[in-house]
């Protein structure tokens, strides 16, 4: 049995349509035809993806035997150390949406293995919801994140950005840079926080701002300055008024976050 007798068969076996197995392998069905028709053939990159695909050696796939292994390594605990260390575990879903797997599932040890999907999993994901060591999308969870609405992880840049550090739009973090920035050290338009700077609001236990700083140690062109008891009764009152006039033009939430660190 040829190459191409041996393709059509796994194929049929794998109920694919030609352009099914051609989504997965990122081609055109018309490549996957050429293949079976015999007049043209894969590359290497492709033979490897359908061998690891269906499951076969590349020796089955081209040329339907299988080659004699070599003897046993002598070392046996090396050899089964390499191999636990290259475990591997991939699931991609036969429906696509602009032509990417709904799913995409590729994570393991030993590579950067890359997970590309509307939903992708893996040690770097790129998709619509990315969770990943490594992530992009439009929301990620990784330990470094990048997404366009939602950025989770320890290193965080996205329009919502929450992480050890963030940077966003909106970010929460242990260092946060954003338009409003909550953190132990935060730099905003709006800022709260241990350490807060900001350009319009600061409040925290040392806050700067050029319109409004309240704080322990506060700098501003209006300060209020916070008691080690902290702000009550009329006091608190007037802290609050202060921050409702300097977020004129801001969304409501963001007074409303500002006022939770005076109490």
């Amino acid at each position: 049995m040829d190459f191409r007798e041996r393709l059509f068969e796994l194929r049929r076996q794998a109920g694919l349509s030609q352009e099914e197995l051609a989504n997965l392998l990122g081609v055109t069905r018309q490549a996957v035809q050429k293949w079976e028709a015999g007049t043209s053939r894969p590359d290497m990159d492709n033979l490897v993806s359908l061998a690891e695909y269906f499951k076969v050696s590349l020796d089955n796939l081209v040329t339907g035997k299988e080659t004699t292994p070599p003897p046993a390594p002598t070392i046996v605990n090396n050899y089964y150390t390499e191999q636990s260390w290259h475990r591997h575990y991939e699931y991609k879903s036969k429906r696509t949406l602009f032509g990417l797997p709904l799913i995409h599932v590729n994570c393991g040890f030993g590579r950067n293995y890359w997970a590309r999907g509307i939903i992708a999993i893996g040690n770097v994901a790129t998709g619509f919801i990315a969770l990943g060591g490594v992530a992009f999308g439009l929301l990620t969870l990784g330990a470094i994140s990048f997404g366009l609405l939602l950025a989770l992880g320890a290193i965080s840049i996205g329009a919502l950005s929450i992480g050890g550090i963030a940077v966003g739009v909106l970010a929460w973090g242990g260092i946060a840079l954003g338009w409003l920035a909550v953190g132990g050290c935060a730099l905003g338009v709006y800022a709260a926080g241990g350490a807060a700077v900001g350009s319009q609001v600061a409040i925290g236990s040392a806050a700067a701002a050029q319109q409004l700083a309240i704080g322990i140690d506060a700098e501003g062109a209006q300060t209020i300055l916070i008691p080690l008891e902290g702000l009550k009764g009329a006091d608190l009152d007037a802290a609050q008024a202060a921050v409702d006039t300097a977020c004129q033009g801001a969304p409501g939430f963001v007074p409303w976050l500002l006022k939770l660190f005076l109490s």
